[in-house]
């Protein structure tokens, strides 16, 4: 079962993956690199999580 971390992580991640395709197709750099931002935190957030998912076994 994925714990709050995980779940926002992934979250955060899949968000950043849309706002990177959209700024792409806008042709907007910012949106782009906020985009890959948010997937990078997303992806930080998801490996806490399942690091602490982990030690609770």
């Amino acid at each position: 079962m994925a714990n709050e971390g995980q779940a926002k992580g992934k979250v955060k991640d899949i968000g950043g993956k849309v706002k990177e395709e959209v700024g792409d197709a806008a042709n907007k750099d910012d949106l782009k690199n906020e985009g890959q931002a948010d997937q990078a935190e997303g992806k930080v957030q998801k490996g806490v999580g399942d690091a602490k998912e982990k030690l609770s076994d």
